[in-house]
């Protein structure tokens, strides 16, 4: 190797500047460290090499708790969307979930305007290839492909898909990170040198279609939603209201499953070729065809990809077969026929860790000062990432100052379960962040992460003293109103009947609370607004917030009692020097895992794949001892 120079200095480095990279490095900038963020292009800040779109089920829940703790995901594309909606409205609100169709070439844009203009944080065009330690295994610091050494205390990881990439399709294997831009190559070899073991795993991305050549009246029109809900807490339906653009359904078919059937030896995916593990709950339309055979027709979606620009996303079928067979089976799609493809739909390859090596910090258990966030955790998505670069990037600031770091539980927040899970719970697979995976969903609702994360955004120092002030009107609203509301009494009338009967309920005999009618399936706190005479002028998030929590007050109260035998086990701790070899009962497997996870409470001992009942038990018999 050539002689380093050092080149400047930083308390800390992130590693990639991806949607995990763009948070770790906002966060810990403005939490007052000098912070630097390298990228291998900065062309690929903020970019979206897959879906152009922000949210969805339980991935709007962690945008909203990303910007109720002071990041930037949910500002970005409540500036950049060109498409909003509400998803799962049929059902209950702790799985409604707000997702946007997002303009990518201005997503990026804006979040690159974003770190370039944000104090303490320098961003920086260059390939990583070493990290360094000291004799105690501390991080002092990192070099480049330059032999630039930039020293440090702490680095974040967020490297994506890029390490050790290849792209495949058919045949043709192409040494590439996504969409085209180069791979990292080297800082694989030195994370086997400080100990660190990877895995390969895998995700595709479908083809983009020109939109010239889509006949759209072969298709069902998917448009936003006139009544918009933004993504932040700081910005009013108004303050983002924009014309919208459509996005449309189509349908494989018989055919198209023929032509996929005919040509899975040439899908690298089913021919060997391909050694990683790929996500589960986003399979390849291979994948689909092969697993649901007695499907007849799976949905596709045409999502525009921005508002100057042809390209159309394919969602629903990302594939790793040949161009000539993906050419020959989009085209047997209605509305398809004649597509022609802009950009090859591809499968790629990446190596990633098994976040069982990470501390719930997102902290390296071996390695002082060096976090890890994002898809090199063995996570996939925009959110789940921007999720962990957040406390990725708080933590890390944390350690520079000597404070305790952030953790959120499972009871909190869904990036408490994300990383709770990923930590805890043996995967192989990519995972993917989905409302069963929140045993308290009904209290973890993407309505409220305000009023459950502002103040720890705020007492961290995230949360401006103006937006914080904001927050507590809005709750001291929500508080009074909820008070005001369990007060009234609605007498019978004929008002109140003719109301309660065109609304589909039964009429009051005598006296009845607001809040009991509230608690009605029919009704609503909205509905009863004309027999509600003293109702003070709230707003739209303020009245929902007293119509959830009236409406589901019983359910709430139970899942806040479980919340509290969950927190007895989370505040039995575990001593950090235990030995499970001298417990007593464990079975070897347990032991094994236990070691390996090392958790800091029973609770999260519990939480263990491979740690049974009778273990945690036997654990709780020695500590007592």
């Amino acid at each position: 190797m050539s002689q380093l120079y050092e080149a400047e200095s930083a308390d800390v480095v992130v590693i990639g500047a991806g949607h995990a990279g763009c948070e770790a490095a906002l966060a810990a900038a403005r939490l007052g460290l000098s912070t630097i963020i390298f990228t291998i292009n900065l062309d690929s800040i903020g970019m979206m090499p897959c879906n152009p779109n922000i949210g969805g089920s339980s991935k709007g829940h962690l945008v909203r708790e990303i910007d109720a703790l002071g990041g930037e995901m949910g500002k970005n594309i409540d500036k950049t969307y060109i498409q909003s909606r509400m998803l799962n409205l049929g059902k209950g609100p702790a799985v409604y979930s707000l997702r946007a169709q997002a303009d990518k070439n201005r997503y990026h844009m804006e979040m690159k305007r974003t770190l370039e203009n944000t104090d303490n944080l320098y961003v920086r065009q260059g390939e990583v290839v070493d990290i360094l330690t000291d004799e105690n295994n501390n991080v002092t610091g990192v070099v480049t492909e330059s032999n630039a050494l930039y020293p440090c205390r702490a680095v974040v990881i967020c490297t994506g898909t890029y390490l050790q990439a290849r792209c495949l399709y058919g045949d043709t294997i192409i040494q590439s990170g996504p969409n085209g831009l180069r791979g990292s190559s080297h800082l694989s070899e030195c994370l086997k040198r400080l100990g660190v073991p990877l895995m390969r795993y895998k995700t595709g991305t479908p083809a983009r279609i020109d939109k010239r050549t889509v006949d759209f009246s072969k298709m069902q029109e998917q448009k936003g939603d006139e009544k918009l809900v933004p993504f932040s807490f700081e910005n009013r339906p108004e303050d983002i209201a924009r014309e919208q653009v459509s996005c449309y359904l189509t349908y494989t078919n018989q055919k198209t499953h023929d032509i996929i059937r005919a040509n899975l030896d040439r899908s690298p995916l089913y021919s060997g070729v391909i050694e990683g593990t790929g996500p589960r709950y986003c399979p390849s339309i291979e994948d689909k065809v092969v697993r649901f055979a007695d499907k007849d027709r799976h949905q596709i979606f045409i999502e525009p990809e921005g508002e100057d620009t042809n390209e159309l996303y394919v969602s629903g079928m990302s594939s790793s077969l040949p161009e000539d067979v993906q050419r020959d089976m989009y085209r047997t799609l209605p509305g398809l026929e004649h597509c022609r493809i802009m950009r090859t739909a591809y499968a790629i390859e990446y190596d990633c860790i098994s976040a069982n090596l990470l501390k719930l910090s997102l902290e390296f258990k071996d390695i002082h000062g060096l976090f890890s966030a994002g898809q090199f955790n063995g996570t996939s998505g925009y959110e789940e990432a921007a999720a962990q670069g957040l406390i990725g990037g708080i933590n890390a600031a944390m350690y520079c100052m000597s404070k305790p770091p952030l953790i959120l539980d499972r009871s909190q927040a869904y990036i408490g379960v994300l990383i709770d899970d990923i930590i805890n719970k043996e995967s192989r697979e990519p995972y993917r962040m989905m409302t069963s995976r929140a045993e308290y969903r009904l209290l973890l609702r993407q309505d409220n992460a305000d009023l459950r994360l502002t103040e720890i955004g705020h007492e961290i120092g995230l949360i401006s003293d103006e937006r914080y002030n904001r927050f507590l009107e809005k709750k001291q609203s929500i508080e009074k109103e909820i008070k005001r509301v369990n007060g009234v009494n609605i007498a019978p009338s004929e008002k109140a009947n003719d109301l309660l009967t065109s609304l589909g309920t039964a009429e009051i005999s005598t006296g009845a609370k607001l809040s009991e009618l509230i608690r009605r399936p029919e009704l609503t706190y909205d509905l009863l607004a004309p027999i509600d005479e003293a109702r003070p002028e709230l707003s739209d998030e303020v009245r929902e917030q007293v119509n959830i929590q009236i409406k589901y007050d019983g359910y709430i109260k139970r899942k806040l009692k479980q919340v509290e035998q969950f927190k007895k086990l989370e505040e039995k701790k575990i001593p950090e020097d235990i030995n499970y070899d001298e417990v007593m009962g464990l079975r070897i497997e347990a032991r094994q895992k236990l070691a390996a996870v090392r958790p800091v409470s029973i609770g999260q001992a519990s939480r263990i794949s491979g740690v049974s009942p009778a273990d945690v038990n036997m654990l709780l018999v020695h500590l007592e001892r």
